[in-house]
């Protein structure tokens, strides 16, 4: 899908959707105690959030042969659950869309090659199979704190205790500790050590009370918009939430002031499409968004769509190896941009169309579906004059 966005600021409240990082956790902590995965009090509601809830069904049903794990394009789905796999069923045929497959796994595979898990894939597809066992789990740190979830959520049903021992510091940390909170309202006991975690063996999960919060992941292209000139209401978000992205509104604060920023984003990734959206409109001031590396793995390499796209539409930003540099313009131009397939550029460029002078054309719109099907629904509630237009394309990061 195209749309074709008029020039023109947004007004208005916006709660954003429920966190997709936190959702992801809350649904494998129900399915391991044995819950309803469809419960309506559970609004959480996307292509990654019903890719993790159709392979925790899968995990379910049937015995003997591996399930069929379908995951889309989400890598979180895909490397949590390979090792839930591994211990409830002895594998599974994991299938994935896009750049999924290409997303690295090496950090798990090294772990299975040496307890005798085998993993092979074949095109769009990924089939391991074996049994986890307890013992000690090294991982690096800096490639995903995916894996060290993963292994968080299946290390305590094993009959014995392990160690995850980070070979590398971690990054993401903010991620591993939502998973950390989730497990301790079941009832599950990790303990944190210098350097990994201990996970005790032969645990249950119980019921628990945690609720879903609104995704600063999501609310920060709206805290943009809104430093940008628009004048936006954000709701519900917790000010004392373990998400990582948090961090987002210090980071606006820092925007909003003059002179030059350093923003070090090794710890909150997702966030670079919005920050960069609102520092490329600080005219005169340059930003700079470091430690950017891991942007190149996600569903496109963000670290050059970013500038790619953002200077389509006038704005001023060169990418380095693991940086982004941006020096800041008075306005936006307009023209066509590309989403790359990517949900977050797709949002970083409507936000941008709000400073433009010209209409935005935004190709592959329909990306915004993997974390915030109704975005486009939401952003024309706020005032944003949207014209959509299907589309005959290939997805530029097959």
């Amino acid at each position: 899908m195209t749309v074709m966005i008029e020039p023109g600021l947004l007004a208005g409240a916006v709660t954003p959707p429920p966190s997709k990082s936190q959702a992801h956790r809350l649904l494998i902590a129900r399915a391991l105690a044995g819950e309803n995965l469809d419960d309506p009090a559970h609004r959480a509601d996307s292509q990654d959030i019903r890719a993790t809830r159709d392979c925790l069904k899968s995990l379910r049903e049937g015995e003997g042969e591996l399930p069929v794990l379908e995951c889309g394009e989400s890598g979180s789905t895909l490397r949590f659950l390979i090792p839930v796999a591994l211990a409830l069923r002895g594998g599974g045929v994991f299938r994935g869309r896009g750049r999924l497959m290409d997303r690295p796994q090496e950090p798990y595979f090294r772990i299975f090659d040496g307890m005798g898990i085998t993993h092979r894939r074949e095109g769009d597809s990924l089939t391991v199979r074996g049994r986890l066992r307890p013992g000690e789990y090294p991982l690096p740190g800096d490639v995903s704190s995916q894996f060290v979830t993963g292994l968080l959520f299946a290390l305590p049903l094993l009959e014995g205790e392990s160690i995850i021992r980070l070979t590398s510091p971690l990054e993401s940390r903010g991620y591993v500790d939502m998973t950390l909170q989730v497990l301790r309202d079941r009832g599950i006991r990790v303990e944190e050590l210098p350097e990994g975690f201990r996970v005790p063996g032969g645990q249950q999960y119980g019921r628990g009370t945690l609720g879903e919060e609104a995704d600063y992941s999501q609310a920060a292209f709206w805290l943009a918009a809104a430093g940008l000139g628009s004048p936006l209401t954000v709701d519900g978000l917790d000010p004392d939430s373990t998400q990582g992205d948090r961090c987002v509104v210090p980071y606006f604060q820092q925007l909003a002031g003059p002179g030059r920023v350093e923003l070090d984003i090794a710890q909150c990734p997702d966030l670079a499409p919005a920050l960069a959206v609102r520092a490329a409109l600080r005219p005169g001031q340059t930003a700079r968004l470091v430690n950017a590396g891991r942007l190149r793995l996600k569903e496109c390499d963000r670290l050059a769509a970013i500038p790619e796209e953002l200077n389509k539409l006038g704005g001023q930003l060169t990418e380095g190896a693991d940086f982004l540099e941006i020096r800041g313009v008075e306005r936006l131009l307009g023209g066509v941009a590309d989403s790359h397939n990517d949900h977050r550029i797709a949002m970083m460029l409507a936000v941008a169309a709000t400073r433009a002078e010209g209409t935005v054309t935004i190709r592959g719109a329909e990306s915004v579906a993997k974390s915030y099907p109704d975005f486009w629904e939401v952003y024309e509630s706020l005032g944003g004059r949207v014209l959509r237009q299907r589309e005959e394309r290939e997805a530029c990061d097959m």
